[in-house]
This record gives C-alpha cells, sequence and structure tokens, in this order.
C-alpha cells in the first residue's frame, strides 16, 4: 500500500512593500544584487514624483531590473472605491485600504483654490462629541504610502473635473493626526519633497483636537507646514463636555505648547471653532476666545456645525454667527467664518464616517 502524501498549501509569503524602503536601503539592495546604486535613485523618482504603482511603468529600468524588483517587492496602493459629488462640485472619495478598510478624503473646489482633505486614522479614538468619526472605533493609522496616496487621487480629480492643480492639502478628515506622528511626517515629506511631489509645506495643514506632548514635539522638529488647533470651546468646562481629550490636555497645557510650538516655528496659529447653538456661541465665548488666542500670532476659523444622527447639536443663527465673529474682528483678532461645503453628501467637516 503505497503512502497517502498530504498536500498542504503552501501560503504565500507577503512581499516587502516597495514603498516602505528608504532610498538608502533601496540603494544597498541594489549593490548586493550587482546593480548600479544610482538605478536607486530613478526607482525613488517613480515611485514619488511620478507616482508610479507597478514596476513595469519603470520604462527607464531595464526589464531584468523590473523582474528582480517584483520578485523582492511588491505595491500596496489604495483604491477609489467609491466617490460622490456634491450640488456644490465638492467630491467625496471612499478610499480602499490594503486589508480591505475604508477612509473619506474630499476635494473642495474653490477656483482658483483646490484643496483636499484627508484621512490620517481609519476611524478615531478621541471620541469628540460633535464628529462622526468619532463614533467609530480606531481600527489603524494611515501609513505614509496611503496619504500620499490620498492626495495623488485627489490631485487627479481636481485635474479632470476642474482642469486646476491640488492648491493646498488639509489634515483634517478621519483620525487625529498627531496620534499618527511618525506616518503623517513621513508622508508630508514625500509630498513636499525635491523628490517627491515638491508641493510647498505652507500649503499644508495639520488639525489636531490639541496633544500638547506632540504639538511641543512638531516644535522640536522645526515643521514648515501649518498647525490647526481644533479648539471650539475656550472654557475648560465647556470643552471636557465635547472633547475627552481636554482632561488631559486642558487649556493651560495647550496654551504653553502652542506658545512653545510658535517659538521653535514662528508658524502662525489657526484656531477652528465650530459654533453650537446655546452653548458655546455667546459674546462671553467670543471674549474668551480672545482672551485665549492673544498670546501668538493668529488666525480663527469660525465653522458651521452640520449635523449628524449621533449628536444633537443645532447650528446657531446666522445673526449670531456673524456678530461673534464681528466681535473678535473689533478685537482685532482676524477671523473668518467658513461656510461648509459638501454637506448634502456627508462631505462636510465633523461628518466623515464611511456612510457611502
Amino acid at each position: 500500500m503505497k503512502p497517502i502524501r498530504l498536500q498542504i498549501p503552501t501560503q504565500e509569503i507577503r512581499k516587502p512593500d516597495i514603498r516602505k524602503q528608504s532610498l538608502a536601503e533601496l540603494t544597498q539592495f541594489l549593490q548586493t544584487q550587482g546593480e548600479k546604486s544610482f538605478r536607486a535613485k530613478q526607482i525613488y523618482q517613480w515611485i514619488w514624483q511620478k507616482s508610479a504603482h507597478s514596476f513595469e511603468q519603470m520604462s527607464n529600468l531595464s526589464q531584468k531590473l523590473r523582474d528582480l524588483l517584483s520578485q523582492h517587492y511588491a505595491f500596496y496602493p489604495l483604491a477609489v472605491a467609491k466617490t460622490q459629488q456634491s450640488e456644490d462640485g465638492t467630491i467625496k472619495s471612499a478610499f480602499k485600504l490594503d486589508g480591505g478598510h475604508l477612509v473619506e478624503g474630499v476635494l473642495i473646489p474653490a477656483p482658483p483654490r483646490m484643496t483636499a482633505c484627508i484621512s490620517s486614522q481609519v476611524g478615531c479614538s478621541l471620541s469628540c462629541k460633535f464628529c462622526a468619526t468619532g463614533y467609530m472605533d480606531k481600527k489603524r493609522n494611515i501609513d505614509a504610502a496611503e496619504i500620499y496616496d490620498q492626495v495623488v487621487a485627489i490631485q487627479r480629480q481636481a485635474e479632470a473635473h476642474f482642469n486646476l492643480p491640488l492648491s493646498n492639502i488639509v489634515f483634517m478628515g478621519m483620525g487625529e493626526p498627531l496620534m499618527n506622528y511618525q506616518n503623517v511626517l513621513k508622508g508630508i515629506e514625500m509630498l513636499t519633497s525635491p523628490d517627491g511631489l515638491n508641493m510647498s509645506p505652507k500649503r499644508i495643514t495639520v488639525s489636531t483636537a490639541g496633544i500638547a506632548k506632540f504639538i511641543k514635539k512638531l516644535g522640536d522638529d522645526e515643521v514648515k507646514f501649518n498647525l490647526a488647533l481644533s479648539l471650539h470651546a475656550a472654557n475648560d468646562e465647556k470643552r471636557n463636555q465635547i472633547m475627552p481629550i481636554n482632561d488631559s490636555n486642558n487649556l493651560a497645557v495647550l496654551r504653553e505648547a502652542l506658545m512653545y510650538f510658535y517659538q521653535k516655528t514662528k508658524n502662525r496659529i489657526t484656531y477652528e471653532y465650530i459654533m453650537f447653538d446655546d452653548f458655546n456661541d455667546s459674546l462671553k465665548d467670543a471674549e474668551e476666545l480672545f482672551r485665549f488666542t492673544k498670546h501668538t500670532p493668529c488666525r480663527v476659523n469660525i465653522i458651521e456645525y452640520n449635523p449628524i444622527s449621533e449628536a444633537e447639536f443645532r447650528k446657531p443663527s446666522e445673526a449670531r454667527i456673524d456678530a461673534f465673529a464681528a466681535y473678535l474682528v473689533k478685537k482685532g483678532v482676524m477671523a473668518t467664518v467658513r461656510r461648509s461645503r459638501g454637506k448634502d453628501i456627508d462631505a462636510a467637516c465633523g461628518q466623515l464616517a464611511n456612510k457611502g
């Protein structure tokens, strides 16, 4: 009787992500394979300047080298799973990441300005009461290449739909960017580097709910991009009610961190202030906001509240919003009321939650 041989399925080995290799690591790999070192720079340019997603696109490399790369590495790009266009032209995209998770990004057109609003995490752990993403569990951080891919995808939408280049990037989508510090900074490096997309860091804004130690770290790293604080109340009691992060990062701690950031970078701070009816919209609230913001050069963006099903906040009247803004302007604050875009497709500030 012949012995029975069991066929044990072999699990396919996942190849390393080529986009997680540094230029030095690529150079070393090529040297061990007997290839010229300068080819690493060419590969890097294909990845980060030309946004290649396959080795076959690298037309100035020999077929032998392309085959070698495909044997050892792979690409794991995000894909545009779905898009929706608002009546005002705003385009929301659902991006499918490696592993199947979905995140959302938005193109906000205001010609000639084209702004990409991108995500930094799948879900969020900070549980802000007015934000749809805050009611989702955090699944994982978004890596640097996926941050880069969101920008490239939205840039292509701007060119295809409006025949205009992308002008600005805001990290105001899903997640808390400073809780994904290394990937966000690496992603911005590849967006701004001459070896990448060579965009100006002054056109990039990172928005945080307020994590003091990382705000200080941004200062120590002397970042060139803009910093925005999602403030929404300049009163600890009120901010605690809507933003649990304030329990461990109260206003006094944040003020010190922001002053440190400004001292290190000389970058003006942006404060984001969503107005909620009969909560943070009085002239007393405006005075508290003025007092909090007066310690460094800044601007204040007053944002209309966009309703979500999970919360019962309401938007104040236009008259109340305008009076609040006028009070700040009279005090010498650079304050602007930002009207929301994309509300009809749940693409406005605070509404991103993968609802399709």
